[in-house]
């Protein structure tokens, strides 16, 4: 958000805020979107939203009528991932699990190295098979992974909701570890992320 838009009086940012989130629920139906607060936990992101469509177009009506609000000339987007959701390429997973509703969620976008390309198919299934035992260790951690190469500039999107975030910390430090780490290339940055209604995060942003 910019600075400028709390300079705006009391009744202006308060219509707003109402128009802003008019045109939300509007296409709540088509891209079933959730709202978090990182208002606190990143200094350059004020809030995130997680939205899900089967159409590009969908998506891009969305921003096009967010950016038209009063809000949406004082707003940023400083980071934008777009991916996609289908089976893995080792285990042939059919879904990605559903989104929870988690109190918490961590988002990050991930690259590996090429040399993992060049690895034989059934060296990485195993590497791979490994590495997913390890997030199995973490009930309360819901993973979700997305893919992004070929849409954007990262090869993956990793999500994780959980209602403990020392959970999620003990997961990724052990997976720090493992021997599919080593094959990472990029992994931040790394938002923290607080679920919140649509009008508290709004509210959040200022009076």
């Amino acid at each position: 958000m910019d600075p400028a838009w709390k300079n705006l009086s009391s009744d202006k940012k308060q219509e707003s805020k109402s128009e802003f989130l008019s045109v939300l629920k509007s296409q709540r139906e088509k891209i079933h979107p959730s709202t978090y607060s990182l208002v606190g936990t990143r200094g350059d992101v004020d809030f995130l939203l997680w939205t899900l469509t089967e159409s590009l177009e969908t998506l891009q009506e969305l921003h096009s009528q967010l950016m038209k609000t009063v809000m949406g000339r004082f707003l940023m987007t400083p980071y934008s991932y777009l991916a996609t959701i289908r089976p893995s390429e080792y285990f042939g997973k059919t879904r990605d699990p559903e989104r929870v509703g988690s109190k918490y969620l961590f988002v990050y976008p991930f690259t590996k190295k090429r040399e993992w390309y060049g690895l034989p198919f059934e060296e990485r299934t195993r590497i791979m098979r490994d590495h997913v035992q390890v997030g199995h260790k973490y009930s309360s951690v819901t993973i979700h992974t997305s893919y992004s190469f070929g849409l954007d500039d990262y090869e993956f999107i990793l999500s994780f909701e959980t209602d403990h975030p020392e959970d999620f910390l003990n997961l990724v430090i052990e997976l720090r570890t493992s021997e599919a780490s080593r094959y990472t290339a990029v992994e931040t940055p790394i938002f923290t992320c607080i679920s919140v209604s649509p009008e508290n995060m709004l509210d959040l942003l200022g009076p």
